[in-house]
C-alpha cells in the first residue's frame, strides 16, 4: 500500500488462531473490564456523593478515576468484539481515533499524577499552607491545565503519526493501535517529523518524572522526622498508593516506548502492552482503596 490516503482499515493482532483461545480472550478480558468499571465506578461516586471527600487529593483521585474508565474503554471493548466476532479489521478513522484517545487519556493521567505527588508534598512539608495553595480554584486550574495539555499533546502527535505514508502493510502487531507498532508500518525516510515529536514527549515526561521524585524526596525526608509512628502510617496510607500507582504506570510506559528493537518481540510487546495500558486501571481502584479507610467507608455508604 503506497500510502495512508489508500489504507480503509488495519489489522490488529490476534490472540489466538483457534476459536476456543479466543473465547477465552473474550473472557478473560470482559472480567478484566468489569472489574475496572465497578472499581473506579464505586470511587467515583463514593467521592462525589460523600461530602467529607471533598478535598483536593479526593478530587484528584476522582478525575484519575474517570481517566482509568476512559483508557480502558479505549482498548478493550473493539479488542473483546474482534475475538468474540473473529475478525482483526478496525477502520482507519476507528484507528485514529483509538490513538487520539488513548494518547489524550494516558497523558492527562501522566500530568494529573505530577500534581497529585505536588498535593501530597504540600500536604504533608506545608502543611500550613495546604489551603491557601489548593484552594478550590487551584485544584480546578491544575486539573483543567492536565486535561488541556493532554489534549493539545494527543492532536499534535495524532495529526503527526497519520500524516506519515504507509508502506508497510495495514497489519498492526498489537491488540489495538498502538503508535510504535503504527509507525513500523511507515517509511523509514519519512520518520523524521516523528521523531522530533517523540523527542518532545521524552523532555515532558522527563520533567514530569523529576518533578515527582522531588516530591517524594523532600516526603520522605518530613516522614523520617515524625517522631510518632501512628503519623508515619497515616502519611505512608496516602503516599504509598499514589506512589504505587506512578511507579507501574510509568515504568512499564516507558519500556514499551524506549526499550530497544534488539529486545523487541511479539510476546514482550503483548505483555508490556497489557501491563501499562490494562493493569493500571483495573488494579488502581484497588490500590488507593485498601489502607484508605476513609475511602472504604464512602464505598460501603455508597454500595
Amino acid at each position: 500500500m503506497s500510502n495512508s490516503s489508500s489504507i480503509t482499515q488495519f489489522l490488529l493482532l490476534e490472540f489466538a488462531d483457534t476459536r476456543e483461545l479466543q473465547l477465552l480472550h473474550f473472557w478473560l478480558f470482559l472480567g478484566i473490564y468489569l472489574a475496572a468499571l465497578l472499581g473506579n465506578g464505586l470511587i467515583i461516586t463514593a467521592i462525589a456523593c460523600d461530602h467529607r471527600l471533598h478535598t483536593p487529593m479526593y478530587f484528584f483521585l476522582l478525575n484519575l478515576s474517570v481517566l482509568d474508565l476512559g483508557s480502558i474503554s479505549t482498548t478493550l471493548p473493539k479488542s473483546m468484539a474482534n475475538s468474540l466476532w473473529n475478525t482483526r479489521n478496525i477502520s482507519h478513522f476507528g484507528c485514529l481515533a483509538q490513538v487520539f484517545f488513548f494518547l489524550f487519556l494516558m497523558s492527562v493521567e501522566y500530568f494529573l499524577l505530577t500534581v497529585m505527588s505536588y498535593d501530597r508534598y504540600i500536604a504533608i512539608c506545608k502543611p500550613l499552607h495546604y489551603v491557601t495553595l489548593l484552594s478550590s480554584r487551584a485544584c480546578v486550574h491544575m486539573a483543567a491545565a492536565a486535561w488541556g495539555s493532554g489534549f493539545l499533546y494527543a492532536v499534535l502527535h495524532t495529526a503527526n503519526t497519520f500524516s506519515l505514508p504507509f508502506c508497510q502493510g495495514n497489519a498492526v502487531d498489537q491488540f489495538f493501535c498502538e503508535i510504535p507498532q503504527i509507525l513500523k508500518l511507515s517509511c523509514s525516510h519519512s520518520l523524521l517529523r516523528e521523531f522530533g515529536v517523540l523527542i518532545f514527549s521524552a523532555i515532558l515526561a522527563l520533567g514530569c518524572f523529576i518533578s515527582i521524585v522531588l516530591s517524594y524526596v523532600q516526603i520522605f525526608r518530613a516522614v523520617l522526622r515524625i517522631p510518632s509512628e501512628q503519623g508515619r502510617h497515616k502519611v505512608f496510607s496516602t503516599c504509598l498508593p499514589h506512589l504505587a500507582v506512578v511507579s507501574l504506570y510509568v515504568s512499564t510506559g516507558m519500556f514499551a516506548y524506549l526499550k530497544p528493537l534488539s529486545i523487541s518481540s511479539q510476546s514482550l510487546n503483548l505483555v508490556v502492552a497489557v501491563l501499562y495500558s490494562v493493569v493500571p486501571p483495573a488494579v488502581n481502584p484497588l490500590i488507593y482503596s485498601i489502607r484508605n479507610q476513609e475511602l472504604k467507608d464512602a464505598i460501603r455508604k455508597a454500595i
